[in-house]
């Protein structure tokens, strides 16, 4: 990929300035920036000034070089030096032929390879990172190329730093910056000034690196070089790529071309051999047989496997899903469980509060979506929010980092941050409480992250009443952590009994599917004492509505022979509720973390088959998961967001990462990306996936079937004494009429309406099993006998030489067109939608027209050695073969009834 650098200029005065010892107020001065970030027009100067933010990667593949790979054929060169001599000896029109012929496959080979590199390139852009910037005072997500000098940039937990930045603002921020450094461990950052300034880049704590990862807490930068002029340029890596090494299918066929190829080596040297001892001239056999090897040999396998995949992952990027590596593309066909997150894949992710348990009542709050417009209601009667409900309101609006804003039409509202902090600071804002205003009013002065393992987070603030924790999580763990609750009377001590009672509580809204969490608060405190002896300030419930869709993907993928899990770190009573209603849960099985916590593998192994739902899950579960269930046998997709969802990840077969939520770290160990976080594109994937390798099938049994029917034709013939059936120009054409339009068309054939009625494809069995062998083999011989039969008929029937090979040439094309249709499924009936692929229509119907000018021209006539045949001879061709449809027909039948083996 060819990527521009930044003027060199400019990298000397972004390298030159020693940023870390300079005042957060002097870098915003020196980069003529501030905490409003920069203006749009200003950004879009600074880009034009500065160049793209980008690394300075290998030079993209020239089409020349493209062209010129396709002459590195060595069969390519022989022919054309043979026919070169041809020509000298007088054979010119057969010559020119022969070269045009050639030239028409090279160019075909170039547009094919083109194609590839270039859907491969859109890969890589389509796989750029991005940013989070802040301009014009609004926070926005943009392609990290785009980011400038000066530019303000958000991080936070999993995110890859984007550009070299100052820090400004750093709340328990930590990164890796072993890219760099070679240090494993995070680093703890902050925004004080740095006077040496000969520290080493690892010490320079106030900076953030691009390339670095963020691992724990968040913070604000303005960046003060990007490119090539960051440190992570200076080593002169990539921040980015899309894997593009040969995939198992690739290798498969590698593998099976080179065997092939050497056969029909073989069967080639024969049938020169034979020729030439029967008195046929050195250099009419040597461009014969060179021309039949360059016909028969599938040297271009792999490659057409190549653009098959990376055309096939353009098409699924319109279905909302992102492939990263080409392999991932074969596996997705063979996916038999997809364990998937629930908030945001199997629902909405627009959290809504419904219930609130405060003071020991429980109130129901109005309102739909984001807007903060709603009412509390007491048994059906409004009311207004009491003191300890204000206090319930404010604690959770404060320990959310989550903003309500208007979009940027202005016309409707949204949330910045994650959907369920979103739902709290809507519920306040339905009271009246302002995030922004409270945030200003109590200022926040540290904080203690979510974590899965912690389940909850804390923040503290300052306040009239001293520095005050807030906290919120899992009822289970911020219940436990409680000695008092607020009530209408103020605060009581609660006992064990206190805390069944409300936990009691708690499981009853997670049984109506609400998601639960706990509020509580402890005043005048101190970081370290902050988690103990807190005050419960009561529950809140709040409903993520399943999308619409999701049910009916669940139910396809049940027909499909999918075995759909849902992992959530819900309480096991809302997962168990949501599971029911997407038809998820069958037999009500729930495995609970702590449960699974509890098993050793082999259990976990055995529980993972009957197992539906997994509850209260952490990201160290997800890796067991994932691991007992390939244990099981079984082709895993996995679901994740988080930085420590990462191994998970890639332990799966199929890592799948969350476009919109997802963080850097999270797509990067990924092997798919949804960009619409749906899990009905998981399944769009999956039938995507399935539909490339059955057109990949199709494509590789009738581009075989062909090539075992030219050189059994061939060698028939010459085993037999008879002569040359058809001409070398003759075979090289056959070769461009088949390997050309009509299979290309078959790559891109529409799928079959059962292939997501099929079971998952054994990975382990490869594309060639023994119903398509076989398929190939019937298609392929029966070709043989019929031309060979019609060759011999036309000759003892009085007819001469070059009429006999007119009709052999004629029934050879035909009858290659006839099988395409064929092998549009290799179970189904040819009568089955026989003419759905409206590609494969129209090369036949193109071929057709030149098949009718190479036999009628006088020009192409002589050229090509052929003789203008009767009505009587196309019928009698037409009929000969069409009898490979029923033969075929025949075969899938036999096939159906599992004569030949297991279909796959």
């Amino acid at each position: 990929m060819l990527v521009d650098v930044l003027p060199e200029k400019n990298v000397d005065a972004q390298s030159a300035q020693q940023w870390h010892t300079l005042t957060v107020s002097q870098t915003f001065e020196t980069l003529r920036s501030s905490p409003r970030g920069l203006t749009v027009v200003e950004a879009e100067r600074r880009l034009s000034e500065y160049g793209p933010n980008q690394l300075q990667a290998a030079a993209r593949i020239s089409p020349w070089t493209i062209l010129l790979e396709q002459f590195k054929n060595v069969l390519i060169v022989i022919l054309l030096c043979a026919t070169a001599l041809s020509a000298f000896l007088g054979h010119g029109v057969e010559a020119i032929a022969i070269t045009v012929i050639v030239l028409f496959a090279v160019i075909l080979g170039f547009v094919q390879e083109y194609r590839a590199e270039r859907a491969i390139e859109a890969l890589r852009e389509m796989a750029a990172p991005t940013a989070t910037v802040v301009r014009d005072g609004r926070e926005k997500r943009i392609n990290a190329r785009e980011l400038v000098p000066g530019d303000l940039i958000v991080l936070v937990t999993g995110d890859k730093v984007p550009a070299d930045a100052r820090l400004i603002e750093a709340v328990n921020l930590q990164t890796v910056e072993a890219p760099l450094t070679g240090e494993s461990a995070p680093i703890q950052k902050h925004t004080n000034l740095l006077e040496d300034e000969r520290l080493p880049t690892g010490d320079r704590k106030n900076l953030a690196y691009a390339g670095t990862v963020v691992t724990y807490g968040r913070g604000r930068a303005v960046v003060v070089a990007t490119g090539m002029a960051t440190e992570f340029g200076k080593i002169a890596e990539l921040l980015q790529s899309v894997d593009t090494a040969k995939t198992p299918l690739q290798q498969n066929l590698d593998r099976v071309g080179k065997t092939l190829a050497r056969v029909s080596f073989g069967v080639v040297l024969v049938i020169v051999a034979l020729g030439l001892f029967r008195g046929q001239p050195f250099v009419e056999m040597l461009i014969f047989g060179v021309a039949l090897a360059v016909a028969v040999v599938p040297e271009a396998l792999p490659a057409v496997v190549t653009i098959s995949l990376a055309l096939g992952v353009k098409r699924m990027v319109k279905r909302n899903a992102l492939v990263r590596r080409l392999p991932a593309v074969e596996t997705l066909g063979s996916t038999s469980v997809i364990c998937s997150d629930k908030t945001g894949t199997l629902t909405r992710d627009e959290m809504t509060v419904r219930r609130l348990f405060v003071a020991g009542q429980m109130l129901q709050v109005s309102g739909r979506g984001y807007e903060p417009q709603g009412k509390f209601s007491l048994n059906g009667t409004e009311v207004e929010p009491s003191e300890p409900i204000s206090v319930f309101l404010r604690a959770a609006a404060l320990s959310s980092d989550a903003r309500l804003e208007r979009n940027e039409t202005g016309d409707k509202w949204e949330i910045k941050g994650d959907p369920t902090e979103g739902a709290l600071v809507v519920m306040a804002a339905k009271a009246g409480l302002d995030k922004t205003e409270l945030d200003a009013q109590f200022l926040r002065v540290s904080e203690i992250p979510f974590s899965a393992e912690t389940k909850r987070m804390i923040t503290l603030h300052e306040t009239p009443d001293g520095l005050t924790a807030y906290a919120k999580g899992a009822p289970e763990v911020i219940v436990q952590a409680c000695e008092f609750e607020l009530t209408a009377n103020g605060k009581k001590p609660m006992d064990e009994m206190r805390r069944a009672e409300v936990l009691d509580v708690a499981r009853m809204m997670a049984g109506e599917a609400l998601r639960v969490l706990a509020v509580a608060r402890k005043r005048d405190t101190s970081p370290d004492a902050a988690d103990k002896e807190m005050t419960l300030l009561g529950l809140v419930g709040m409903i993520d509505p399943p999308r619409r869709e999701a049910r009916a993907a669940v139910h396809e993928c049940e027909q499909a022979g999918i075995k759909v899990i849902m992992i959530t770190g819900d309480h096991p009573l809302t997962a168990k509720a949501v599971a029911a209603e997407l038809g998820i849960s069958k037999n009500g099985q729930i495995g609970a973390g702590p449960e699974l916590e509890a098993m050793d593998d082999a259990d976990l192994e055995r529980l993972m088959e009957s197992i539906e739902v997994c509850a209260r899950v952490s990201p160290t579960h997800k890796l067991r998961i994932v691991t007992a269930l390939q244990k099981r046998g079984q082709i895993v997709a996995m679901t994740g967001d988080g930085v420590n969802d990462a191994p998970a990840l890639k332990k799966a077969d199929i890592g799948i990462a969350m476009g919109i939520t997802g963080t850097d770290v999270s797509k990067e160990a990924a092997a798919m990306t949804l960009t619409d976080d749906n899990f009905a594109s998981i399944v769009a994937a999956v039938e995507e996936g399935r539909g490339i390798y059955s057109n990949i099938k199709k494509y590789l049994m009738y581009l075989l079937s062909s090539n075992v029917g030219e050189i059994g034709l061939m060698a028939g013939a010459t085993l037999a004494g008879l002569p040359l059936p058809l001409s070398a120009v003759q075979i090289l054409y056959v070769n461009l009429a088949t390997d050309g339009l009509p299979a290309l068309a078959l790559a891109v054939d529409p799928p079959e309406d059962d292939l997501m009625q099929r079971p998952p494809r054994d990975p382990s069995t490869g594309i060639f099993t023994r119903p398509v062998v076989i398929l190939m083999l019937v298609g392929g011989l029966w070709s043989t006998i019929v031309n060979l039969s019609l060759f011999v008929w036309a000759l003892n029937s009085g007819r001469g030489v070059q009429e006999a090979m007119t009709m052999t040439f004629v029934s050879l094309v035909l009858i290659q067109f006839f099988k395409a249709y064929n092998f549009r499924s290799d179970r189904h009936s040819v009568l089955r939608h026989p003419f759905a692929n409206k590609w494969l229509n129209l090369a036949i119907v193109w071929e057709l027209v030149m098949l009718a000018l190479i036999l009628y021209v006088p020009l192409l006539e002589r050229t090509f050695g052929t003789f203008g045949l009767s009505l009587r001879d196309w019928l009698i061709i037409i009929a000969a073969a069409f009898t490979v449809s029923p033969i075929l027909e025949l075969a899938k039948w036999s096939e159906r009834r599992g004569w030949f083996g297991k279909l796959e």
